[in-house]
C-alpha cells in the first residue's frame, strides 16, 4: 500500500512539475489557473492541452502549451522556423471566427520556456480519439482510452469539418493546407472543430477574381514541425507544386478513410523519399476501387473515392459534400439544427422542440448529454421557450445517472422551479413537472426536494387553475412514497384538505378525497384517526361522488391492516356520521347498498370486539372469584379453632357447606376446628333447633375476646336466607320461647358444649352466653304470638336497622368487672369492638344468631342484606382480625 501511495505521489508530483515547468512565467497564468494534462493536438501533436479555469469568472477553458524543450535538438534557425510556424497558425486561428473553427479565448502568449493560448473547453483531438496518444501524460485518461465514436457522431463530425472547409474556401478564400486528425479538435460538447492553420494559404487575387493559392515547394530539409503531414496531403502538393481548395477536399477524403479504419491513413509515406512515395501513391490512386474502401459505409464510399481522385477537378467541393445523402441522418440533422438554433425565431424553435422527443431516443446517451443538453439548457433564459424545452431536458434526465443529473441538470432546473411569469408558461411548467414528479423525487437530493420540488407541488395545489389542481391531486399518490413523512403531514395534507374545503369545483373536491384515500397507507394510524376522519365531517357538500369519496376513506381506514378504526371511534364518531349519510336522497341503490354494506361490517366488528372484551372480562372475574374461594378454604383449614361449648357456635358450624367457621377460642391449647357439614335444609334445621332457645336461662356469659368470624363465600348467604320456611315448623309461638325476649340489656342462653344445637332440647349442665343487642333495637315482650303472626312475619320483614350499630362509632373498651356494673345498653356498646379491632367477641356472635333467626322468618328482603350496603373495609383491616370485615364477608 505504501509503495502504491509513493508511486501515486511521485506521478502527481511529476505531472505537477511538468505543468509548472511548461507554463511557469507565461503571461497566461496571470489570468488562468492551469490544471491537469488532458490531451494533445496540432501539427505533430506538439501542443499539450491542459484543463484550465479563468480566475475572474471561474469559466472553464482549455490551455494549449507548446514546451520549447521539444525542439532543443534543432539548430537555432530551425527553432525559430518552428516557433514562427506555430505562432502563425495560432494567430490565424485567432483572427477567424466560425462555429466550425476552434474558438480562441485568449491569444498566444510567449515566455522563455513555452508558447501558450486558451480556447473553449476541449475534450481531445480526433487523433487521440482514434488511438494516437503521442505527447499525452503517462497515465492516459480512460475517457480517451475507451472512447468510441458513434455513427451519428462520425457523420455529424465529418459534416462539421465539411462546413468549416466550406467557410474557408468560400468566405475566407483560404486553403487550410493541413487537414488531419491532429488538427481536428473535439470540444467538450463533442463538436468537431478545425485548428492548425500553420500552413494555410490565402488567395493572392482580389476577392472578386478567381482565387489563386501560391504553393511552396516541399523542402525535406526543414524540421517536421515546419511541414504538413504528407500522409493526408494531396499529390499535387508534391508532384506539381500546386494547391487549391480541392487539395483540402483530398485531405478530407483521407480523414474519412482514417476515421473508419481506426486512425490508419490510406497510404503510408516515406518521409525520407517523399517523391517516390507520392509517385507510387499516385499510381495506386488511379487504380483505386471500391474493394479498397470496404471499411467505409456504402452510402459514402463513392464520395470518398471521388475525394481521393488524382484529378482535383473531379473532387466534390466542400459545399457539395455537406449536401450528400450520407449526412441526411436524423441525428446529424438534429445536431446541425442545434448549432444554428441561435438564428431561429421562437416559432421555429417551438416547432423543433415539439418534435425533439421523438428523436432523442435514437441518439446515444453521450451525444444527448454532451451535445443536446447544453443547447437545451441555454434556452432556459427565454421564459417563453421553457415549456417547450423542459420536456426534452427531463427526457434526457431519465437516461442520466443520479450523479450526472445532480451535476449537469439540477443546477439548470433551479430557476425553472421558481418561475411564475408569464402565468401561462408557469402553469405549463407546473403541469410538466407534475407529470415527471417521480423522476424529480428519485434523483433530486432530499435537501433540494424540500427547498425546490415540494414548494412547487404546494404551489400547484394552491393554483387558481382547476386543471392544475386536478392533475396535481391525481399525480400525488404516484410519488407519495417518496415524500418524507413530516413534509406530508405538516405541509401536503393540510393543503389537500384546504383544496377540498375551499374549492367550488366538484372535480377538485372528489379528487382531493380520492387522493387522501390513496395516500392513507403512508400515514400514521393515529394521525388518520385524529386528523383525517374528523375532517370528513367538515365537508359541506352532499353530492353522491363526494359521499362515496367519504365512504371510501372510511372503508380504506377500516379495512387497512396498519390503520383500522377503534371500536370507540366506530361507536362515537364514524357510525353516527355514516348512518345519516347513507339515507341521503341523492344516493342511488348501488351507492346506498355500498353504504349499508360498510355500516354492517363496522357494526359486526363492533359487536364482535366488544362481546369478546366482555367475555374475557367475565372470565377473568370468575377466575378471580375461584381463586379467592380457594384461598379462603385454605385459610380456614389452617385456622385453629377452640370449641367454647356455645350452642350458637354449633348453630353456625352446622349451617351449609362451610358457611361459617368458628373463631379462635380463648384457650389456644385446644386448637380444634369444628367443620360439620349437613345436607339437610338449613332453614328446617334452624327452625328445629331454635326451640332450644326457650329452655335457656339467662346468665352472665363467658366471653371469648378472641372469637372472630372468617370470610365466607357469598354463596353461603344465599343458602342461608333463600330457603322457604315450612309453615308447619312455625307453630312455636314465633319460633322463640315466650320466656325469651329481645331486651336492650341482652339475653342469657344456656349452652351445652356437648350438645348439637339442632338436635332438640337442651340438656342440663350448660354454660350460658349473653348475646347483646343494639341499643336502638326495640324491646319485645314475651314472643308468644298466635300462629297468624308467623304469616305476618313472612309478609313484612322485621326492622334490622339495629345491626347497623355494629358499625357505629367506636367506644372505649372496659374491663370485665366494669361491664357487670354498666347498664345493659352501655354494656352492649362497650362489648362490640370498634371497626378494625383485633377481634369480635361472642356478643357479636349472638347478634349474628339473632340475625340468623330473623332471616329464618323471611327477613332476607331487608335492605341490610344487599351487598352494596356494606362499605369496603379500610385498608388496615384484615379478614382474620376485623369483625366488621367478617360480617361483610358473611353477608356480601
Amino acid at each position: 500500500m505504501e509503495s502504491m501511495l509513493n508511486k501515486l505521489k511521485s506521478t502527481v508530483t511529476k505531472v505537477t512539475a511538468d505543468v509548472t515547468s511548461a507554463v511557469m512565467g507565461n503571461p497566461v497564468t496571470r489570468e488562468f489557473d492551469v490544471g491537469r494534462h488532458i490531451a494533445s493536438g496540432g501539427n505533430g501533436l506538439a501542443w499539450k492541452i491542459f484543463h484550465g479555469t479563468k480566475k475572474s469568472t471561474k469559466q472553464e477553458v482549455a490551455v494549449f502549451v507548446f514546451d520549447k524543450k521539444l525542439i532543443d535538438k534543432y539548430q537555432k534557425f530551425e527553432k525559430d522556423q518552428i516557433i514562427d510556424s506555430l505562432k502563425r497558425g495560432v494567430q490565424q486561428l485567432t483572427r477567424l471566427r466560425h462555429p466550425r473553427l476552434l474558438t480562441v479565448q485568449h491569444p498566444l502568449e510567449e515566455s522563455r520556456d513555452c508558447l501558450a493560448f486558451c480556447t473553449e473547453p476541449v475534450f481531445a483531438s480526433l487523433a487521440n480519439v482514434l488511438g494516437n496518444w503521442e505527447n499525452l501524460p503517462p497515465s492516459i485518461s480512460p475517457d480517451i482510452k475507451d472512447y468510441k465514436l458513434y455513427d451519428v457522431e462520425t457523420k455529424y463530425g465529418l459534416l462539421q469539418v465539411s462546413e468549416g472547409l466550406s467557410f474557408l474556401h468560400s468566405s475566407v478564400k483560404m486553403v487550410h493546407g493541413n487537414v488531419t486528425p491532429e488538427n481536428i479538435i473535439l470540444n467538450k460538447s463533442g463538436a468537431w472543430k478545425i485548428m492548425g492553420f500553420d500552413f494555410c494559404i490565402s488567395s493572392s487575387n482580389p476577392s472578386e477574381q478567381e482565387p489563386n493559392f501560391p504553393c511552396k515547394e516541399w523542402d525535406p530539409n526543414l524540421p517536421s514541425l515546419c511541414l504538413p503531414n504528407p500522409e493526408y496531403l494531396a499529390p499535387e502538393y508534391i508532384l506539381s507544386v500546386s494547391c487549391e481548395t480541392a487539395s483540402d477536399m483530398y485531405s478530407l477524403g483521407a480523414v474519412i478513410y482514417a476515421v473508419f479504419n481506426k486512425g490508419k491513413p490510406i497510404f503510408e509515406v516515406n518521409k525520407q523519399d517523399i517523391y517516390k512515395s507520392f509517385s507510387r501513391q499516385l499510381d495506386q490512386l488511379s487504380r483505386l476501387g471500391s474493394s479498397s474502401l470496404t471499411s467505409i459505409p456504402e452510402e459514402v464510399r463513392e464520395h470518398v473515392k471521388l475525394l481521393l481522385n488524382v484529378t482535383p477537378t473531379v473532387r466534390p467541393d466542400a459545399d457539395q459534400m455537406t449536401k450528400i445523402p450520407f449526412f441526411d441522418d436524423v441525428g446529424a440533422v438534429t445536431l446541425q439544427y442545434f448549432d444554428t438554433l441561435f438564428q431561429r425565431d421562437n416559432l421555429q424553435k417551438s416547432q423543433f422542440f415539439k418534435g425533439l422527443p421523438k428523436v432523442l431516443p435514437k441518439l446515444p446517451k453521450r451525444v444527448t448529454v454532451q451535445r443536446v443538453l447544453p443547447c437545451l439548457t441555454s434556452e432556459f433564459v427565454n421564459p417563453d421557450m421553457v415549456p417547450f424545452v423542459l420536456p426534452n431536458v427531463l427526457l434526457i434526465a431519465e437516461e442520466c445517472t443520479k450523479e450526472e443529473y445532480v451535476k449537469l441538470i439540477l443546477p439548470e432546473l433551479g430557476p425553472v422551479f421558481k418561475q411564475q411569469e408569464p402565468v401561462q408558461a408557469s402553469n405549463m411548467i407546473l403541469l410538466i413537472f407534475l407529470q415527471k414528479m417521480d423522476l424529480l423525487l428519485t434523483k433530486t437530493p432530499p435537501d433540494e426536494i424540500k427547498n425546490s420540488v415540494l414548494p412547487m407541488v404546494y404551489r400547484a395545489l394552491e393554483a387558481p387553475s382547476i386543471q392544475i389542481q386536478e392533475l396535481c391531486l391525481n399525480i400525488i399518490p404516484t410519488f407519495a412514497n417518496l415524500i418524507d413523512y413530516p413534509s406530508m403531514k405538516n405541509a401536503l395534507i393540510p393543503r389537500i384538505k384546504n383544496a377540498c374545503l375551499q374549492t367550488s369545483s366538484l372535480a377538485v373536491r372528489v379528487n382531493s378525497l380520492v387522493c387522501l384515500g390513496k395516500i392513507l397507507e403512508y400515514l400514521d394510524k393515529w394521525f388518520v384517526l385524529d386528523d383525517i376522519l374528523p375532517f370528513l365531517q367538515q365537508i359541506p357538500s352532499k353530492e353522491p361522488a363526494v359521499l362515496m369519496g367519504i365512504l371510501g376513506i372510511y372503508k380504506c381506514t377500516f379495512t387497512h391492516k396498519k390503520l383500522g378504526i377503534t371500536k370507540e371511534q366506530l361507536a362515537g364518531k364514524v357510525l353516527p356520521h355514516l348512518i345519516p349519510l347513507s339515507i341521503e336522497n341523492n344516493l342511488n341503490l348501488n351507492q346506498f347498498s355500498s353504504f349499508i354494506a360498510v355500516i354492517k361490517e363496522m357494526l359486526s366488528r363492533l359487536e364482535s370486539e366488544h362481546r369478546t372484551k366482555l367475555e374475557q372480562l367475565h372470565m377473568m372475574q370468575e377466575q378471580q372469584r375461584s381463586l379467592e374461594i380457594g384461598n379462603q378454604m385454605n385459610a380456614s383449614e389452617e385456622t385453629s379453632v377452640t370449641h367454647t361449648g356455645s350452642q350458637i357456635d354449633k348453630v353456625f358450624n352446622n349451617m351449609g357447606t362451610d358457611l361459617l367457621t368458628g373463631g379462635e377460642s380463648e384457650n389456644k391449647e385446644d386448637g380444634l376446628q369444628n367443620k360439620q357439614r349437613r345436607t339437610k335444609d338449613l332453614t328446617d334445621t334452624l327452625m328445629d333447633n331454635i326451640t332450644s332457645l326457650t329452655s335457656l336461662s339467662a346468665s352472665t356469659p363467658k366471653l371469648s375476646a378472641s372469637s372472630t368470624f372468617t370470610s365466607v363465600p357469598s354463596a353461603g348467604l344465599n343458602m342461608m336466607f333463600s330457603t322457604p320456611i315450612d309453615n308447619t315448623k312455625r307453630n312455636l309461638t314465633n319460633g322463640l320461647n315466650a320466656n325469651l325476649g329481645f331486651q336492650t340489656s341482652g339475653f342469657s342462653m344456656p349452652v351445652n358444649p356437648n350438645q348439637n344445637f339442632f338436635s332438640g332440647s337442651s340438656t342440663a349442665g350448660v354454660t350460658t352466653m349473653t348475646l347483646g343487642a343494639a341499643p336502638t333495637l326495640s324491646s319485645y315482650s314475651p314472643l308468644s304470638v298466635p300462629p297468624a303472626a308467623v304469616k305476618q312475619a313472612q309478609q313484612r320483614p322485621a326492622d334490622m336497622s339495629a345491626l347497623n350499630n355494629l358499625f357505629g362509632p367506636q367506644k372505649p373498651k372496659v374491663s370485665m368487672n366494669q361491664l357487670s356494673q354498666q347498664k345493659p345498653n352501655q354494656w352492649l356498646n362497650q362489648f362490640v369492638p370498634p371497626q378494625g379491632s383485633p377481634g369480635m367477641g361472642s356478643a357479636t356472635m349472638g347478634v349474628q344468631a339473632n340475625v340468623m333467626g330473623q332471616a329464618a322468618f323471611g327477613m332476607q328482603g331487608n335492605p341490610f342484606f344487599n351487598p352494596q350496603n356494606f362499605a369496603q373495609p379500610p385498608a388496615t383491616m384484615t379478614s382474620s382480625s376485623s369483625a366488621s370485615n367478617d360480617l361483610k364477608d358473611l353477608f356480601g
